[in-house]
């Protein structure tokens, strides 16, 4: 069992945060949007927002010696749902044809901030996501660490958005972040049932180690969809024949720290 590092804890009612390795990581819960909430962010995004839109909460991780932030938002979240009225996915005949992806599917990774530099920006720091190499293991997100038992410094569940598609199913984005005395791990989760048409979901995982040299952060991203009754048929080996996307980056912080 790995040693506990140094850290901090801080609690307020809506919102926790951990203090470990430089690093500062600050989730926050709150209750749904209230009303005038939900109105501006209507007219920001110009589609109906989900049943339960938990707009202000948010992860956000902040590296402040090389000035890296990453957070998970649900404005940002719902920015990336379609806004044309031609879904891919068929509407149940009991839902009128809605002018927007009235599944809410995103495939929203998480964002860095507008007004953070990048390698592209004049006289700033090398911030940028770059392909990982599948030959390097350093480069992937190494299970045997996550399940192994070290204590769990920090823990928290993220709800962004939900919504039981007028009562055809479910969609939402849920994002968790657990820390432990050697890395950070955070997954983010889109899931969609359509009853008797499909079942979907998008996946976007963030680790890093602590002791890592250099220092980077590796995000993974991957989804995949079946037809409803091919879950149903086939529930042990449901993936069989699936649209699986698989796509990996890695971002170098060594030039920053």
């Amino acid at each position: 069992m790995s040693a506990i590092p140094p850290h901090k804890l801080q609690e307020a009612p809506n919102s926790r945060l951990i203090e470990i390795y430089d690093w500062f990581i600050t989730a926050s819960t709150n209750p749904i949007s209230n009303a005038p909430e939900c109105d501006a962010l209507h007219a920001d995004l110009g589609i109906p927002l989900p049943e339960m839109t938990f707009g202000n909460n948010y992860l956000t991780l902040e590296h402040r010696p090389s000035g890296f932030s990453y957070s998970f938002t649900t404005p940002e979240a719902l920015k990336s749902v379609k806004k044309d009225p031609f879904s891919s996915t068929p509407m149940p005949k009991t839902v009128a044809t809605k002018p927007y992806d009235w599944t809410y599917t995103t495939i929203y990774p998480g964002h860095q901030p507008s007004d953070q530099k990048t390698d592209n920006d004049s006289g700033s720091s090398t911030i940028s996501w770059k392909p990982a190499d599948p030959e390097d293991p350093s480069n992937t997100i190494p299970m045997a660490e996550l399940t192994r038992p070290d204590p769990i410094l920090f823990y928290a569940e993220v709800p962004l958005f939900e919504d039981e598609l007028h009562d055809n199913g479910s969609s939402s984005l849920l994002v968790r972040i657990r820390v432990m005395p050697t890395c950070l791990f955070i997954l983010s989760r889109f899931t969609l049932r359509v009853d008797q048409v499909l079942f979907r979901t998008f996946d976007t995982r963030i680790y890093h180690s602590f002791g890592s040299s250099p220092r980077l952060v590796v995000r993974e991203l991957g989804g995949w969809e079946a037809p409803y009754e091919r879950v149903q048929r086939v529930k042990k080996t449901w993936l069989e024949g699936c649209f699986y996307a698989h796509y990996l980056f890695s971002i170098f912080l060594d030039a920053m720290i």
